[in-house]
């Protein structure tokens, strides 16, 4: 039996316009998912838990079972693919193509909130599941793995970054097939801010996809993000949490007039700013969620507590381990 854990992530810039070549940095963060894999006799048996705040369990056997619970049914039917498809690439790199497993998945991450939690769901499973046969692949291995199970149950619409950074750890930066940690980061004060739903990754995706064949303008946004990736580039490492925050504010206002951005998440960023915070934006593929915000001091932190929609905010440091053994 071997357990393994990686982290989830926030975005520091980029999201969506990665989707399209342009660059993203997304920052590791402390808070991780957990999953256990036990070799067993045939098939596949499954235990999640605590996939939101709340938390729920599921269990069902050889990726057939159809949980009834309180939660979107594209986001479990999304949860259980990216379990069967992690198992299968540990099976594949094992050469065990009948090895069966038990899994046991737990998680601080909110699902489908902004944070990576399927990323670092998928990276756990395939470093436990390949340990337990045997096998040990490298963080850079078990990335690539991960992003062919997430480019597998987004019909080909992920990109490396969420299961890159899951994997190693800390911050990076990725630009189409091109990935690679940042140095040199330091600490970077996060507050995120919570409103309990969850956006329809794929459903978003494809929005920003329509709109972008649709007008011009929509294209010339998307380039937009990636030149304030490259911007933030040269002040990550500086302790500039005013200029980094400025660019923050800039990325937030475009991924909303992308279509992305909600009542919910604009008003949480929005009391963010108000609390003091350097800057403040979504995280994610938005439509509900998570917002990172930069804030040396309590005072995003209490503004987001008393802001109604947002159900639960809290620190989160930057995380410079990545998938690791427990």
């Amino acid at each position: 039996m071997v357990t393994s854990s990686a982290p989830g992530k926030v975005y520091l810039f980029g999201e969506h316009a990665v989707v399209y070549g342009e660059p993203a940095v997304p920052c590791a963060i402390e808070k991780r998912a957990r999953v256990t894999a036990r070799e067993i006799d045939e098939g596949l048996r499954v235990h999640v838990d605590d996939l939101t705040l709340d938390g729920y369990t599921v269990e069902y056997s050889d990726g057939d079972g159809h949980p009834d619970l309180e939660v979107d049914e594209s986001l479990v039917r999304a949860g259980v693919g990216y379990i069967n498809e992690a198992v299968s690439q540990a099976r594949e790199v094992a050469d065990r193509p009948d090895a069966g497993f038990e899994i046991v998945v737990e998680s601080d991450i909110p699902l489908g909130a902004g944070l990576g939690s399927s990323a670092a769901v998928v990276v756990a499973a395939i470093d436990a599941a390949t340990r337990e046969l045997g096998v040990e692949l490298t963080p850079e291995e078990i990335a690539d793995r991960a992003y062919r199970v997430e480019y597998e149950v987004q019909d080909g619409q992920a990109s490396r970054a969420d299961t890159f950074c899951s994997a190693m750890g800390g911050a990076v930066r990725v630009e189409g097939d091109d990935c690679r940690r940042i140095e040199g980061v330091g600490t970077l004060p996060f507050v995120i801010g919570y409103d309990g739903g969850a956006g329809d990754t794929g459903e978003l995706v494809a929005g920003v996809r329509q709109l972008r064949e649709e007008y011009e303008f929509a294209a010339d946004t998307v380039g937009a993000i990636g030149d304030i990736v490259r911007e933030g580039e040269s002040v990550l490492g500086t302790d500039d949490y005013e200029a980094l925050g400025k660019l923050l504010n800039f990325n937030h206002g475009l991924l909303a007039a992308l279509g992305v951005s909600s009542r919910s998440l604009d008003a949480m960023v929005w009391a963010a700013r108000e609390g003091g915070a350097a800057g403040a934006k979504l995280t994610g593929a938005g439509g509900g969620g998570c917002i990172v915000a930069l804030d040396e001091t309590d005072g995003a932190l209490t503004a987001l507590r008393y802001t109604p929609g947002c159900e639960d905010a809290f620190r989160a440091e930057l995380d410079t381990d990545g998938v690791r053994r427990e």
